[in-house]
């Protein structure tokens, strides 16, 4: 599949999640833990008139004009584009199917799927360099225009977001959405952790020859080489590193063992590697 169209494919998937989570899990529980979603379910409470879906569509189109006046359009279209199928889409499913209630009375079941599902588009959206907006916009503009510390800034807000549902709500909601704003920390890096995956080889060998030619042209990876000496063998051995993709990392591992059965592995998780064949700089 042409790589352009499996990104586009891909950032509307990863849309369509937020938009999910949001409407059919946030909105109809009230679990306000942050963000343009948060502050829009906040205001509604107030506001009975307007509904939380056309807050969301006029938070982030407030956000996007002030993106274009304030950062000359260095935020990106992806971003545009995002911001604006999310709002349409929030927005869409509150006209198609409008919720007097919670799909379920599991409120805790609601809960995973409406920090899961954004965590997992959110995470889809951050690997190809865009987001829905909102917030993330804000915090660009603060962080040209302000020496404020723009994680801790937008982790506040977040938290005095999630604590208002105590007052404006009760205390069970107020539970939930401060429980959300936790899990949502965690959960976004895990799940973006987890897509990244690679392995990353260290091979001590003696057959550094092969080694490296089963990479090269099996697993289409390059590898770094270097001579080393063995402390406790007291010989010549060759230091192979190299990353792959972790079927490619299972394959490298029963070949190395059939060429060399005392080589000395070691392979090890990473997720944020930068260079040819894997992420751009």
């Amino acid at each position: 599949m042409n790589k352009k169209l499996r990104d586009f494919l891909l950032l509307n998937l990863g849309v369509l999640l937020v938009s999910v989570g949001v409407y059919f899990f946030k909105f109809p529980n009230h679990f306000s833990t942050g963000g343009v979603s948060g502050l829009s379910i906040l205001l509604a409470k107030l506001l009975p008139a307007v509904s939380p879906g056309t807050l969301v569509l006029v938070f982030n189109c407030l956000f996007l004009v002030l993106g274009f006046v304030l950062l000359n359009r260095s935020f990106g279209l992806k971003t545009v584009y995002c911001s604006l199928l999310f709002s349409g889409l929030t927005k869409g499913f509150e006209v198609l199917f409008p919720l007097a209630a919670p799909l379920t009375g599991e409120r805790m079941l609601e809960l995973v799927f409406a920090m899961a599902l954004p965590a997992v588009g959110s995470a889809i959206l951050f690997n190809l360099d865009a987001s829905t907006g909102g917030t993330d916009i804000l915090a660009m503009i603060l962080k040209k225009f302000t020496r404020l510390d723009i994680g801790k800034a937008l982790m506040a807000s977040d938290a005095l977001i999630a604590c208002s549902t105590f007052f404006l709500f009760d205390v069970q909601t107020g539970l939930f959405s401060v429980l959300g704003l936790l899990m949502k920390s965690l959960l976004v890096d895990s799940v973006i952790e987890n897509i990244n995956l690679k392995k990353q080889f260290l091979i001590i060998t003696t057959a550094p020859r092969e080694v490296c030619g089963y990479i090269n042209k099996n697993m289409h990876r390059g590898a770094t080489v270097w001579q080393a000496h063995g402390a406790y063998t007291d010989g010549e051995r060759w230091v192979i590193l190299a990353a792959m993709n972790r079927t490619q990392a299972n394959m490298v591992r029963k070949f190395v063992k059939t060429v060399d059965s005392h080589a000395f592995v070691l392979i090890s998780n990473t997720s944020d590697i930068i260079g040819k064949g894997f992420r751009g700089m």
